[in-house]
């Protein structure tokens, strides 16, 4: 429901007072998180913190993470309405824009790779990665940018324009197939883990043996509508399978797509020649099912070297 309140911090924006919007969305996610505790603080705060995030100058808006109103009255990295507020930020300005603004080293990491995402190459303009990712995308990466959608469109007054997770998105390319026996299961493995996180609605297995083989553990017996692709198609959709909520942005779910590469190539961080040794090599196959409908990923990934291949399939809930 619109509340007057509402409408009135809204009316400050559309005058420029952000300032004073600024004050108010402290007051009113202090005053929330006292009453009701951090989770319903945070989404009564956001809608005004989204309108300043978005249309701010960005010396104010950087100040939406500043905690120097006081206790429980800075946005953090869980801050939230159509995204998270300091995604909504990152899309508006460029990183010489906020770098000398940022001083919270999580929103500061974050607003980075959201730059990066957006086809910024910060390698000698921000601090190295703390994990070791690349600030810049590496040549797979940008191929798949090209098919668009990595980070949101967000809207003045909220809400957001997404590209829904699907893979495979069309027909084209797939072919019938006919699947062979499921693969023989590999328990217990981090990159498993790792994956199953990146999307949790969707069904992890690890096996031994081909792309094909793995499917056929998730996907419906005997014939399917499938195909080979390289990783640099499937990159956006696991990107944005790993930002789907609204709490959590694409930066977010780049860092977990390295983290799964990594574990996949046996490193316990990334190493960029080992990760692009192994995108080099990996082999993706992806295939339809009678029961996608709007967000779905089938998809295996093949390392030949290791002789593994995971499957990630399933339809999130719409």
């Amino acid at each position: 429901m619109i509340t007057y309140q509402h409408r009135r911090l809204a009316a400050l924006a559309d005058e420029g007072r952000w300032t004073e919007l600024l004050v108010a969305y402290r007051r009113t996610r202090a005053a929330a998180v006292a009453l009701h505790g951090p989770a319903v603080g945070i989404a009564e705060a956001a809608p005004f913190g989204h309108l300043i995030a978005y249309g701010a100058p960005p010396e104010l808006a950087a100040r939406l993470f500043d905690p120097d109103g006081g206790p429980d009255t800075a946005a953090g990295p869980g801050d939230h309405d159509a995204g998270p507020l300091w995604e909504v930020l990152a899309t508006r300005h460029s990183w010489r824009r906020l770098a000398p603004l940022l001083d919270p080293e999580p929103v500061r990491r974050l607003v980075a790779h959201t730059r990066v995402l957006l086809g910024e190459d910060l390698t000698a303009e921000a601090a190295p990665d703390p994990e070791g990712v690349p600030l810049v995308l590496a040549g797979w990466e940008a191929a798949g940018r090209q098919e668009g959608g990595l980070v949101p469109e967000y809207l003045r007054d909220g809400g957001a324009l997404r590209v829904p997770v699907a893979m495979p998105a069309t027909r084209e390319g797939l072919g019938p197939l006919e699947l062979p026996a499921p693969g023989e299961l590999v328990p217990g493995l981090l990159a498993s883990r790792l994956l199953a996180g990146l999307a949790p609605w969707a069904t992890v297995s690890c096996v031994r043996g081909t792309g094909p083989d793995a499917a056929a553990r998730t996907a419906p017996p005997g014939r399917v509508v499938g195909g080979h692709l390289p990783f640099g198609a499937a990159y956006p959709v696991l990107v944005r399978a790993g930002s789907e909520h609204p709490a959590q942005g694409a930066a977010q779910g780049r860092l977990a797509l390295w983290r799964v590469l990594a574990a996949m190539a046996g490193a316990d961080r990334p190493i960029l020649t080992e990760i692009e040794a192994l995108v080099a090599r990996l082999r993706c196959f992806t295939w339809r099912e009678p029961a996608d409908e709007l967000r779905y990923l089938h998809l295996t990934l093949e390392d030949p070297a290791t002789g593994l291949a995971w499957s990630v399939s399933g339809q999130a809930d719409l």
